[in-house]
């Protein structure tokens, strides 16, 4: 049998330094293509960013791979969140969504959905974007955090504090603080990847300065 090409096990190694430099909680798919793509990106579609608020809503009590799983099931079953078909949605939808084994059966999370597409319409009439509405509560720009272990890494801050507050006032659901600080995460509101993680500096943080001999 030939030997197996040189080629081949520098790329494993390279592949092994990688995931030992990513952010510890991706270590399978679809974490890893959503960790590398997607998290910590700044979002300013008022589509998307929607989306993550009823994604991050979903996931209560759950866990965030359990959602991304089923990610494509709830842009399916909720008019690839277009908020203003949902926003009238009446009983034979929520009916229908019961039925529907591909997203989190939970009544509240479902009625919290519609009522949510309610007021983020009200919010974007208001302010003329929820991009606009959103950003405000961290100045227009992401936060750079430099977070070393993930055990640093808070569950919530005075923004999300303040965005959840908000939230809660216009008649949104399922937006406590550690719901709205994980909204804040996804969407690049914080730079929450580790200073040892390439995605950190990828997305504007500091380069972690060598240590001095």
């Amino acid at each position: 049998m030939a030997p197996e090409p040189r080629v081949d096990g520098l790329a494993r190694v390279t592949r092994q330094n990688a995931n030992r430099q990513r952010c510890p909680w991706a270590t399978t798919e679809p974490a890893i293509a959503y960790h590398d793509k997607e998290w910590g990106v700044p979002v300013h579609d008022d589509r998307l960013l929607f989306e993550f608020l009823i994604l991050e809503g979903a996931q209560a009590g759950l866990s965030w791979i359990t959602i991304l799983k089923k990610r494509e099931n709830y842009r399916k079953a909720f008019d690839r969140f277009n908020a203003e078909k949902i926003a009238r949605y009446g009983a034979r939808d929520v009916k229908r969504l019961l039925q529907n084994e591909g997203i989190v059966l939970n009544r509240l999370k479902i009625a919290a959905a519609i009522q949510n597409a309610k007021a983020f319409l009200s919010v974007r009439e208001e302010f003329g974007s929820f991009d606009a509405y959103l950003w405000n509560f961290v100045g227009g720009k992401p936060i750079q955090n430099r977070w070393p272990t993930m055990a640093k890494v808070p569950a919530r801050t005075r923004e999300s504090d303040a965005m959840s507050r908000d939230l809660l006032r216009r008649g949104f659901k399922f937006a406590g603080s550690t719901i709205c600080y994980a909204l804040m995460q996804a969407t690049g509101m914080v730079n929450d990847h580790l200073v040892s993680c390439p995605r950190h500096f990828e997305l504007g943080g500091k380069r972690s300065q060598p240590a001095r001999r």
